[in-house]
């Protein structure tokens, strides 16, 4: 057959960084590349198309979120595509270096590139002896290679070395050939910014840093030094994926509850997120609530912050998306969702409960005193304020005691700000206030100049 870009669909995730593709094969059948548990992107694709996914091929055990292959083997009858390597306790077909399937006209080539994880496949797909393009998974991908540190500390250098290796296989392809990553910029896998998210394997010869590294030994300190933290849901998820998610046989739903139900579902053990706005959030909150605005991002800092253990009751604003939520909540493995506050804020306090309000300002109104950084690591060494305490929303759980008291709380926009204050609250913390703004806002209302610091120190 002869293939057309338009027979290749990237379906981009746009919160997790992230890049699913479905691939039209001519016959009404399609594949799916590292598609995840949330299917409603790539099934409004397909049906558009006209098509039907018969395979669904996963490059590598995913940490960031849940793999939907085994949803659309139930669902589609595909054929699963995946490692042997990785011993998966489903039904799939499973690939070692070399294995080729026959899609029907086009082929796909399994190719060993550890260094992301031990079972890493990229996929060649070629058309006859031709080579289309590559999905590269968590191996090369724009400009960068994906972090190798997610199996431990003490094997990050022996995969970031399997990781130089797979990347100089791949640059054997010919420099036409296209090159189809799973992660891109804004994933915690490891990437650095940019729009591209799909490249050549020529262009990556040319621009990639870590190609142009002189040796291997510079190859492994270049990516290990790029490595900041991630979310904690990472830990859990390969194993969920590689035992199969489970096969939903409904869409989730997110019951209405009471405002005594809500009180219930905190007296034994959990939580309360509100999915609101920051300002919204600022206004008046359920006590001990923890913000987390409704946005791409809201499905990192679940898993980054909560346990996946505990029931979880949402408070949304008006025309909020529910599947939204979710769906968000489900890709990462939060299931244990046991609904939202009907009727919002207005019925918890009609219904005689208490609120808590939080300090939000804008950079003008900021008054002098400490200030709370919880960008991560890269965000606040390329420029923060003066005598900043830096730490990280993801540790700030840990760290509550660090925090200084009656602080100014800020990140990039507000966001995260707003959550890490809402994490001191629930610590005990009081009298805590939230930038609405950037710390370049911050700096010029107090003419002050941002310190940057070396990133390698």
């Amino acid at each position: 057959m002869g293939f057309a870009t338009d027979h290749l669909v990237p379906l981009v995730d746009e919160g997790l960084g992230n890049s699913a593709y479905l691939v039209g094969l001519g016959d009404g059948r399609a594949l799916a590349v590292d598609a995840c548990r949330d299917l409603r992107a790539l099934r409004a694709a397909a049906g558009r198309r006209g098509l039907r996914v018969a395979f669904a091929a996963d490059t590598h055990l995913h940490a960031d979120f849940l793999s939907g292959a085994v949803q659309l083997g139930h669902d589609e009858g595909a054929v699963v595509l995946a490692s042997a390597a990785g011993r998966r306790a489903f039904a799939h077909t499973p690939l070692a270096d070399g294995d080729e399937v026959d899609l029907g006209g086009l082929t796909l080539r399994a190719l060993a590139t550890p260094g992301h994880t031990d079972e890493h496949l990229s996929f060649l797909l070629l058309d006859g002896p031709r080579e289309l393009g590559v999905f590269t998974g968590g191996s090369l991908i724009v400009n960068s290679a994906a972090r190798t540190d997610l199996l431990g500390a003490d094997r990050t250098e022996e995969l970031a070395r399997a990781q130089y290796r797979s990347l100089r296989r791949l640059t054997t392809l010919p420099d036409e050939t296209a090159v189809w990553p799973t992660h891109g910029a804004g994933s915690f896998c490891s990437a650095p910014p940019g729009a591209e998210r799909t490249t050549t394997i020529g262009a990556q010869k040319r621009a990639n840093p870590l190609l142009a590294a002189p040796d291997e030994d510079t190859f492994v300190q270049r990516l290990v030094a790029g490595l900041g933290s991630y979310p904690a849901y990472f830990g859990r998820l390969a194993e969920v994926n590689r035992r199969g998610p489970a096969v939903l046989t409904a869409a989730p739903l997110l019951p209405a509850l009471g405002a005594g139900q809500v009180e219930g579902l905190l007296a034994r053990g959990g939580r309360v997120v509100d999915v609101r706005s920051a300002a919204a959030f600022a206004a008046g909150h359920v006590p001990g609530a923890l913000s987390i605005p409704l946005r791409a991002q809201f499905a990192t800092w679940l898993g980054w912050l909560l346990p996946d253990t505990a029931p979880l009751a949402f408070v949304t604003g008006e025309g909020q998306d529910l599947s939204e939520i979710v769906w968000q909540a489900y890709k990462i493995g939060y299931e244990r969702l046991a609904g939202r506050l009907a009727g919002g804020m207005d019925a918890w306090l009609a219904a005689g409960r208490p609120r808590t309000t939080t300090a939000y300002v804008t950079a003008g109104h900021a008054g002098p005193g400490p200030v709370l950084d919880v960008r991560q690591r890269a965000e606040h060494t390329a420029g923060h304020i003066p005598g900043a305490v830096h730490i990280e929303l993801g540790e700030l759980a840990t760290r509550a005691a660090d925090a200084p008291a009656g602080a100014l709380v800020h990140c990039g926009h507000g966001e995260r700000a707003m959550t890490a204050a809402s994490l001191l609250e629930s610590a005990g913390r009081t009298g805590l206030t939230v930038l609405n703004g950037t710390p370049d806002q911050y700096a010029a209302a107090r003419g002050l100049r941002l310190t940057k610091e070396d990133p390698t120190s």
